[in-house]
């Protein structure tokens, strides 16, 4: 049904001005009377704009430095009104309510405010009240009321009033409700999660996530599944906040495990030039070096066969001798904090290719919120931004790490925190050389990381396992000393695990006897 409502009045109260005066102008243009607040009136009197004042229609004026301006029965019953039922009609005409047919009201900047670090007090006055009860009121009347709340949306009003003789159609007034209460619940669900922030109340009795459509997708995991890409506001250097400069539309696997790949890589900021290469979420190679080039190099020479089809993530920018070695392969996606112009004229030669930019690292230590679904309900926990210094560990074995063991043991910490559990990471000298991941059995993901690490090094014609003299990350403690003793037969020296087993004896017994330094963190990274 098309259910034509033409526009005859319209409330304009806007904190967003951008897109407004086309807008304005145009409505004016079809003899629509204008009702606005504040400094949204001045702007459109300032432009030549006949404006009439809310106050005037309410016949109160704003108080309480604009608490109080719109929250009035002349507001809410001319949103409210039901056009086709008599009752409503004679109530309007009996306190003089004349009807609104057009909305168009956007929020406090609420979200930008608690962004810049603003106090308490300015947060607070930053709530929207009088915008969200007018916006749930015209939705809830979107049989006769129109209602915008996104300046993305004028253009789309606009077009609908020039097709339809200045009227709206029930499909638009339909969609814009459903964009008005997304909107409204959006909203709400920041300044919940502000607030529970602001008390230090870890588990709400309400829970809320919102989000904003970013892009839809072709699928999702498999092609049966549809997906979509929302980001939620968040200033965090990522795959939501990147510039795609070049290639195909991002997939759903795509920004998942572009997401994977620069959270690891990060790890690194500040360090040496690091390269880590994601497939399946899960690295296939980590690596630093004296030159991005190398570290590039270093990680791909750990999995070659695994990185054919991945996605490359960097910690410093991308330059051309690093984009030259990136290209020789099939690779779906390059993200790094920048890109020489060098650089991506190499990139353009490969269509396929996607680039994308940051312009940062996000914070490894910073805090923040995780969550999954599962079946009713959801899983909620902070972000694991756990780190580890040298003052953090515990030497347990008659032999301590030297020197150079230590720093690759780190390393090794750092990337077993992204690999999916259970975890084994085999290091050597600032790379990773053999990666097991995601096996039920933790002597599994050691002996499958120390396999992989036999297949690349006979690949690269070497006389020895890339193992032969690493060191080992577990991301959780050796249940039972198997799987220390396997990567002792892989050729491990040294050991980096949370220890807190029923079996630690047993397991410090078999690194002694192995002649293995091994450390306790006391901190676990499951990853599932």
């Amino acid at each position: 049904m098309t259910n034509l409502v033409p526009i005859g009045r319209a409330l304009i109260s806007v904190s967003d001005k951008s897109g407004l005066l086309d807008l304005a102008r145009a409505l004016a243009a079809r003899g629509v009377e204008l009702i606005s607040t504040g400094g949204t009136s001045g702007m459109l009197r300032t432009a030549g704009l006949a404006v009439r004042d809310v106050s005037d229609v309410t016949g109160f004026p704003e108080m309480m430095d604009g608490r109080v301006k719109t929250l009035h029965p002349n507001v809410h019953g001319a949103l409210l009104a039901l056009r086709d039922d008599d009752e409503h009609l004679l109530a309007m005409a009996a306190h003089g309510i004349e009807p609104i047919d057009l909305l168009i009201v956007n929020l406090y900047p609420f979200e930008e405010t608690v962004a810049k670090g603003a106090d308490h007090a300015t947060c607070i006055e930053n709530i929207d009240i009088g915008g969200p009860a007018m916006i749930r009121a015209a939705s809830k009347n979107h049989r006769f009321v129109t209602v915008v709340t996104d300046p993305a949306d004028y253009q789309g009003l606009m077009d609908q009033l020039a097709a339809h003789d200045g009227a709206t159609t029930m499909a638009f007034r339909q969609k814009m409700a459903l964009t008005a209460y997304s909107k409204t619940a959006a909203y709400d669900a920041a300044v919940s999660n502000w607030l529970a922030g602001e008390i230090g109340e870890k588990t709400p009795r309400y829970k809320s996530f919102a989000g904003k459509l970013a892009q839809g997708l072709r699928y999702g995991e498999n092609p049966h599944q549809a997906a979509a890409f929302y980001v939620d506001g968040s200033k965090r250097e990522g795959v939501a906040t990147a510039k795609q400069w070049q290639g195909k539309e991002l997939s759903y696997n795509n920004i998942n495990d572009t997401d994977a790949a620069f959270e690891l890589v990060a790890e690194f900021a500040g360090d040496a030039p690091a390269c880590a290469i994601i497939k399946h979420a899960n690295p296939c190679g980590v690596a630093v070096g004296g030159t991005l080039v190398d570290a590039y190099l270093r990680a791909y020479d750990c999995d070659r066969t695994s990185a054919f089809g991945g996605i490359v993530a960097l910690n410093q920018p991308l330059d051309a001798a690093t984009a030259e070695k990136i290209v020789e392969i099939f690779t779906e996606v390059v993200i790094a904090p920048g890109a020489s112009d060098e650089a991506k004229a190499i990139f353009a030669g490969k269509k396929n290719l996607r680039l994308l930019t940051t312009g940062g690292l996000p914070d490894a230590r910073a805090g923040g919120t995780a969550f999954k679904q599962v079946a009713g309900g959801f899983l909620v926990q902070d972000r694991d931004a756990g780190a580890l210094n040298l003052r953090d560990l515990k030497v347990v074995t008659k032999r301590a790490p030297t020197e150079a063991e230590m720093a690759d043991l780190l390393f090794a910490w750092k990337v077993a925190k992204h690999v999916k559990s259970n975890a084994i990471i085999y290091v050597k000298d600032g790379a990773t050389v053999g990666v097991g991941a995601g096996q039920m059995s933790r002597i599994d993901s050691t002996r499958i990381a120390a396999r992989k690490s036999q297949d690349m090094a006979e690949a690269l014609g070497l006389p020895a396992p890339l193992t032969q003299g690493s060191v080992v990350a577990s991301d959780a403690f050796f249940p039972f000393a198997d799987g220390l003793v396997a990567a002792a037969e892989a050729g491990a020296t040294a050991i980096i695990q949370p220890g807190g087993s029923m079996r630690d004896d047993e397991v410090i017994a078999a690194a002694d006897a192995a002649g293995l330094a091994m450390v306790f963190t006391n901190m676990r990274h499951f990853r599932h």
